[in-house]
C-alpha cells in the first residue's frame, strides 16, 4: 500500500489483523481523496491565476502579455513625441526626462507599467537578441562600465530615441554608431 508499512501477514488473517486491514483501507481511500482535492486546488488556482492576468488591465499583467503591432506603433509615435524635451536628471515628464523616466513615460502613456529605473527595466524585461529587437523594445548601455546605466527606445532600422545626458535633449541615434554599438548590453520586451 504505497508508504503504509505492512501491518499484518497475509496468512495469518485474525479479527485484530482484519481491523487493520480495514484501517489501512481507510487511510489508503483517505490519501485518495486528498491527492485529488489536492489537484482540483492546483487545477482552480492555475485557472484563477489565468482570468486575473487576462482580465486585468494592462498595467496589473505580468510581464507576459501579449499586445497588438498597432501598440508598438503607438509606443514608438509616442517616443517621437518627446524628441526635443530637455534633459533633466530624475526627470519623467514633459518638463524633462532622464533616460529611464523616458521610457517609463512613454510606456506608461499606453498603459503598460514598468520599473522607473534603466537597470530594473532591463532585469524585469523579457531578453532579446539584437536581432529580434522590434520598434517599442528597450535597448540598454553601460556608460560609466559599471552595469546597466541607459536605456533607449528601438524606434526601428537600427535607430533609438533616448534622453542622452544634461545639457541636451531627447533625440535619435543609431545602434550602429561606433559610440553606442559599444556601449550596447541587450535589449528587454515588455511587449509579446
Amino acid at each position: 500500500m504505497g508508504s503504509f508499512p505492512q501491518l499484518y501477514s497475509t496468512s495469518k488473517l485474525t479479527h485484530s489483523t482484519l481491523s487493520f486491514q480495514v484501517f489501512n483501507s481507510d487511510i489508503y481511500y483517505m490519501k485518495m481523496q486528498w491527492k485529488s482535492l489536492s489537484y482540483r486546488c492546483l487545477i482552480c488556482s492555475t485557472i484563477v491565476a489565468l482570468l486575473i492576468n487576462f482580465c486585468s488591465p494592462p498595467q496589473v499583467r505580468t510581464r507576459r502579455t501579449f499586445y497588438s503591432p498597432e501598440m508598438r506603433r503607438n509606443i514608438v509615435q509616442t517616443a517621437r513625441a518627446q524628441v526635443g524635451v530637455p534633459y533633466r536628471y530624475g526627470g519623467s515628464t514633459p518638463a524633462g526626462f532622464d533616460c529611464s523616466g523616458l521610457a517609463m513615460y512613454v510606456y506608461q502613456k499606453n498603459g503598460i507599467r514598468i520599473p522607473r529605473t534603466a537597470s530594473e527595466q532591463f532585469l524585469e524585461g523579457r531578453r532579446l537578441s539584437k536581432r529580434n529587437i522590434q520598434p517599442g523594445d528597450l535597448v540598454f548601455f553601460t556608460i560609466n562600465g559599471n552595469g546597466i546605466s541607459h536605456v533607449g527606445i528601438y524606434v526601428g532600422k537600427g535607430k533609438f530615441i533616448h534622453a542622452p545626458k544634461q545639457g541636451k535633449r531627447v533625440a535619435f541615434a543609431s545602434l550602429k554608431n561606433r559610440y553606442w554599438s559599444r556601449k550596447y548590453i541587450g535589449a528587454v520586451s515588455y511587449l509579446n
